[in-house]
């Protein structure tokens, strides 16, 4: 099987996803996906599309993350991770698409406006 190669992004982070047949091993940015992502939670986000479509331990993972903050990565590794394995298998699309895990989370953060401590907070109104 060759290299299947998928971009995913969330927020402002950006992974380059690169999926090939192995033990199940996830490398992030040269370092085990443990060792990057210490949160327990963060690790299952990683890792849901896989125990989605049954193929745990199928398939290795490289990934270059590069931006935003580390929750922000973990999602977007995860939907990097979807996309491949749906280009993998078309019958993986399914299990995946009724999770919404091959949605891109359109949400960003809304930039400050000028005039304004914050991007909709305005300052104190005084009348006198």
């Amino acid at each position: 099987m060759e290299v299947i190669n998928t971009i995913g992004r969330r927020k402002s982070a950006i992974a380059r996803v690169y999926l090939s047949a192995g033990k199940g091993n996830v490398v992030v940015n040269g370092r085990d996906m443990k060792e990057y992502f210490t949160v327990p939670q963060l690790q299952y986000v990683v890792t849901q599309a896989f125990g989605l479509t049954d193929t745990e331990g199928q398939f290795d993972v490289k990934a270059n993350l590069c931006g935003g903050g580390i929750k922000g990565q973990a999602e977007a590794l995860r939907l990097g991770i979807a996309r491949a394995l749906v280009q993998i298998d078309e019958e993986n699309r399914a299990a995946l698409k009724t999770q919404k895990l091959l949605t891109r989370d359109p949400r960003e953060v809304e930039r400050k406006k000028p005039g304004q401590p914050k991007a909709r907070k305005k300052f104190q109104f005084s009348k006198r």
